[in-house]
């Protein structure tokens, strides 16, 4: 079985999510995709977040919905700072009966650009298929600024250019993924702002985060 994995904060998992992994799998042959939410992602300050049995919840209720994708809470249990090469070790010896090749890692762009400062970076570049994905551009104004992550630690956080995926100097493909103008930094300050947002996200984790009343949501 050929596995890819996509982390992230999953605050909340949102139609650009799924849409990402479809493409992976349709355009690399992977038969199951991992969602991982982190506990504590080491590049950036979770803000506004919800927690982590919530944000996997609502991960699991949108990978329910495709047998290819299937939800992990390996770093929610692990606990500490969720480096992903101590996930990918996990995962390694869990699958190790049913794994074909390496393990596929899907990165954002945005991402790219700092690779190399992530936990032994060039180890995990050798355990795993790096894909390298588009993100759209941001235009963030200034009602979103209260419901934006920070960068952490020594991570910029400056944003990335399609020079820094053709520039990256660890082995790795690039996938040409439609660019949907969507993020869970959006979905959040349009939930609070009570505006619209309800296709953004996945049927099932739009009713998980009204009957919870997630991200100052308001009848």
């Amino acid at each position: 079985m050929k596995i890819a994995i996509l982390g992230g904060t999953f605050n909340p998992i949102h139609i650009g999510h799924l849409a990402l992994a479809d493409d992976v799998c349709i355009t690399f042959g992977y038969d199951r995709m991992l969602f991982i939410p982190a506990f504590c992602p080491p590049h950036k300050e979770m803000n506004d977040a919800e927690s982590g049995d919530d944000r996997f919840a609502m991960t699991e209720l949108a990978c329910n919905m495709d047998g290819r994708f299937k939800a992990d809470d390996c770093e929610l249990k692990r606990g500490g700072v969720s480096y992903t090469y101590d996930t990918v070790c996990f995962l390694e010896k869990k699958y190790a009966s049913d794994l074909e090749g390496k393990i596929g890692l899907v990165m954002g762009q945005d991402l790219a650009a700092e690779f190399y400062k992530w936990y032994r970076a060039d180890e995990l570049a050798e355990k795993t298929d790096i894909i390298l994905a588009r993100r759209p551009p941001v235009f963030a104004d200034g009602s979103m600024k209260a419901f934006e992550n920070k960068p952490s630690g020594a991570y910029t956080g400056k944003p990335a250019t399609e020079n820094d995926m053709r520039e990256f100097p660890f082995p790795h493909v690039l996938l040409r993924n439609p660019l949907l103008p969507v993020s869970s930094t959006d979905i959040r300050a349009r939930i609070a702002g009570n505006e619209s947002w309800q296709y953004l996200v996945p049927a099932p984790v739009y009713r998980y985060i009204r009957e919870r009343r997630l991200y100052g949501y308001a009848e």
